[in-house]
Order: structure tokens, then C-alpha cells, then sequence
């Protein structure tokens, strides 16, 4: 019988830049690591490519200009309320940098304790004991002297202040509000930009609803080209990371033609077929900074159809512990692996499977894959699996 399940491995490639030939970059690096470890491939086994080389080779990168000139367009008043940024050097100083460009005055609406993805603004503690609650309007000024010198544990910044010096130092006036509650934004501004992730849809509603004159999601913001310029049709700004002082790669846009051409490639070369996906950030929090990990619009911008829906397993310990509790050793492990084959097609409310991860296929694996490339210099973009899919019953 087999004695390893699933397998994972980072795959070194060449440095990927603007206008390589991923997918046979891609191939190229899998058959080499496949020679030199001497793995075999099989069928539905997992390949998949971290989006930033993705964005890299297809060259999908906006200027700060670019952002500017787009806000310009968008919002003619040039004075407009920003909701829900999250707080991130990365992820979103950035794109603040071209909005100050293209505005006159921006007012800042920030949630607390903390933004969307964890980043915290203000202690917790000095806020449970003062007069204010996550109900509060906290004002500017209120802020600067109750939490005014709250430093970020990991960063070791007052992301109020570094949004504020980069705002102004585009000639753009800024004020900032702190408010739970996004319709909070329509006492200052009616022109609005709401930019958070996970939520941005029911935000722009709830905001539209309340009044507002006008209202735009990031996601709608560089989701067309401005001359020769970058854009992502779906997510526009979201997704997208700092690539120079002045320069932004976005979330790649031609995902789904890459992983469908690998697929058909691996195919060629191995005679298997191979699922293949487009991963970014996982969706894993840490417990320690409270980090939720998923800055990204999603997981996987796109995925090969054998990556689907959602694990359908059975929980081994519940089995083993109510329905075989009187078995063990061999006789108990060839039990559960008939009970393995016997099991129902969709195990959706069984308590047999309680206990498993209800999670789509494509966020396990890529955060999967996230943790094996991690976000620095491991130079692997390209991740292969093997095993996955494989339960106790495949021989």
C-alpha cells in the first residue's frame, strides 16, 4: 500500500518578467524538477502559479498617473469620501497616492478597532476604557488625543499618520472620521468611493441607498484602460500590489486562458490530466497579530473545472470512535476504507462528515499554496501537488 498522501512542492522557475511565455515556463520548470526528483505525474494532480507572476508576464500594471487621471474622470467635484481602505503599505498606500493626485479633498472613513482584514487602529484596551464604544462617531481629533499614538505592534506605524503625510503630500486636503457604520461618510461627502474587499458590494448598496449622489467601488477604478495602460475588467484596483514608487501591478486578467493552455500542454508532454489554478493570498488568519490574510478579492482568479466545489469527505475519528469503536488495527482500517468507498456522493449534512473543512476546493488548495511559497524569497511561484484528492481507501 501507499505510505505518503499528499505531497507538496514549491517549483523553482527563472525569474518571470513582462511578456514571458508563462505557461511554457511553467511546463518547462515542472518537467525539469520532475527529472531531478524523480516524482511521476499523475492524473489530478494540482499545478498552480501564484498571480503576481501572472500579472508580471501579461504586463498588467497602472501608473499612479494612471489612477489619477481615472478618478479625475470618475469624480468631477474632486472631492469625494474613501470608506473602508484597508491599512496596508502594499496593498493600498499606493493606490491612496494616485486618488490624492486626481482629488481636491478626500475625507477618510475607517472602521475600528480594527480594518477589514485585521490591521488594528487604536488599542483595544484604552478603547473599552473610554467613553467610546463600536458605536461611536470618533472624530479626527478625538482620535489624535485618546489614540492618537497607537504604533501598529508588527509595523511599528501609525497608519493614520502615514496616509495623512501621503496625502497631503500630493497637495490633497485630507480629514478622517472613524465610524462602524459606512452611511456615516454621507454627513460629509455625497461623491463616495468605498473601498473594501469582502463586503463591497453590500457597502456600496447601503451607502447608495442612504442617498448618496454618487457611488463607485474600487473595483471600478482601472476595470478599463486608460491609453495603454493596465486594467482588470472584474476587480480593477483590487487585488493589486506596489511594484515601484510610482507603478501598480493588478490582479491578472488573463488567468483563465493560462491555466487552460497549461492544462493542454501538461497533457501533451505527460499524458495526464492535470488541474491547474491561478492562487494569491490564502485565506488563513494568525492568531497572534489577528491577521486575516486574504487582501485579495478571492483565493483564485481562475482554475481548471476539476477544482470545483467542496471537499466531500468523512471525519476517520468519528467513524472510528462511534460506528467501529469495538475494531482495531487492520480489521478497524480495512472498516473504515469500505466505509470510505461505500460513502454518498454529496455528504452535505451527514454527521459523518462533520468535523471536515466546508470550504471550496480552490481556497484550501491555494492556501495551501500561499503557505509552501510563502511571500518573500523561497523563489518558487509555482507550486505542484500530488495527492490531494486521495483518500485512505486508494491503494
Amino acid at each position: 500500500m501507499r505510505r505518503v498522501g499528499t505531497v507538496v512542492r514549491g517549483i523553482r522557475t527563472p525569474i518571470i518578467k513582462e511578456n514571458d511565455n508563462l505557461a511554457q515556463i511553467v511546463v518547462d520548470s515542472l518537467l525539469a524538477a520532475q527529472e531531478s526528483e524523480g516524482f511521476s505525474f499523475r492524473d489530478r494532480d494540482v499545478v498552480a502559479i501564484t498571480e503576481a507572476v501572472v500579472g508580471i508576464s501579461e504586463g498588467n500594471y497602472v501608473t499612479v498617473d494612471d489612477i489619477a487621471k481615472d478618478m479625475a474622470n470618475k469624480f468631477p467635484s474632486k472631492k469625494i469620501g474613501i470608506v473602508y481602505p484597508i491599512l496596508s503599505r502594499n496593498r493600498f498606500s499606493m493606490i491612496l497616492k494616485g486618488i490624492a493626485r486626481g482629488m481636491d479633498k478626500i475625507t477618510m472613513l475607517l472602521s475600528f478597532p480594527a480594518d477589514e482584514v485585521g490591521n488594528g487602529i487604536l488599542d483595544e484596551d484604552i478603547l473599552e476604557s473610554s467613553k467610546y464604544n463600536l458605536a461611536s462617531v470618533i472624530s479626527e481629533k478625538e482620535y489624535e488625543e485618546v489614540f492618537g499614538d497607537y504604533l501598529h505592534p508588527f509595523t511599528g506605524i501609525n497608519m493614520v499618520d502615514f496616509y495623512r503625510n501621503l496625502v497631503q503630500s500630493e497637495n490633497c486636503e485630507i480629514e478622517f472620521v472613524f465610524a462602524n457604520d459606512p452611511k456615516e461618510i454621507l454627513n460629509y461627502c455625497s461623491d463616495v468611493l468605498t473601498c473594501d474587499i469582502h463586503t463591497r458590494f453590500k457597502t456600496k448598496k447601503l451607502i447608495e441607498n442612504a442617498g448618496a449622489h454618487k457611488v463607485l467601488g474600487l473595483y471600478e477604478i482601472m476595470n478599463k484602460p486608460l491609453n495603454n495602460s493596465g486594467f482588470n475588467p472584474d476587480y480593477g484596483l483590487l487585488g493589486s500590489n506596489k511594484s515601484t514608487e510610482e507603478r501598480l501591478k493588478l490582479f491578472p486578467k488573463t488567468g483563465n486562458e493560462l491555466v487552460k493552455k497549461i492544462q493542454e500542454m501538461l497533457k501533451e508532454k505527460t499524458g495526464k490530466i492535470i488541474e491547474v489554478m491561478v492562487y494569491g493570498d490564502g485565506a488563513f488568519k494568525d492568531p497572534v497579530g489577528h491577521i486575516w490574510e486574504l487582501a485579495d478579492p478571492v483565493v483564485s482568479p481562475a482554475y481548471t473545472s476539476g477544482l470545483e466545489g467542496t471537499p466531500n469527505e468523512l471525519k476517520l475519528k468519528y467513524i472510528s470512535d462511534n460506528k467501529f469503536a469495538d475494531l482495531k488495527g487492520e480489521e478497524l482500517k480495512e472498516a473504515i476504507k469500505s466505509e470510505i468507498k461505500a460513502k454518498n456522493s454529496n455528504l452535505k449534512g451527514n454527521m459523518l462528515s462533520q468535523g471536515t473543512t466546508p470550504r471550496r476546493i480552490t481556497d484550501l488548495i491555494g492556501s495551501l499554496c500561499d503557505l509552501t511559497s510563502g511571500s518573500g524569497d523561497k523563489g518558487t511561484p509555482v507550486v505542484y501537488i500530488q495527492g490531494y484528492f486521495d483518500n485512505l481507501a486508494d491503494d
